[in-house]
């Protein structure tokens, strides 16, 4: 298994991740894929965020706004609701008691491989 599995564990937690990128504000989606790629994650292409900011808009979680801009085109800015904030606390909490969970199975792994 010598594939590059992070793309998919990525999918898993991209909402996660999107909704923890507007915590300090509202933000639109180049700049969100910008922010998560660095932070380390990959670049996130439009084919896979905007979806993903669509599905969290639709569930009430980010609340969007079309602005016009001077240059270019307009943008579509992104806040998280209070329920968005609820949501990332919950879910949050969730994501890293998982993460704590695989860590621990995993080191479990390499101690046994180390001997």
């Amino acid at each position: 298994m010598t594939s590059d599995r992070r793309a998919s564990w990525l999918k898993g937690v991209l909402d996660l991740l999107v909704l923890a990128s507007l915590t300090d504000g509202e933000n639109y989606g180049y700049e969100i894929a910008k922010d998560l790629a660095g932070a380390g994650l990959g670049q996130i292409k439009g084919g896979t965020l905007y979806p993903v900011l669509n599905r969290l808009e639709e569930a009430g979680l980010v609340a969007a706004e079309f602005r016009v801009t001077e240059r270019g085109p307009g943008r579509r800015y992104y806040r998280l609701t209070e329920e968005g904030r609820r949501t990332l606390t919950e879910q949050s909490g969730l994501w890293l008691e998982f993460d704590e969970a695989v860590r621990t199975v995993l080191s479990r792994g390499n101690e046994e491989g180390a001997r």
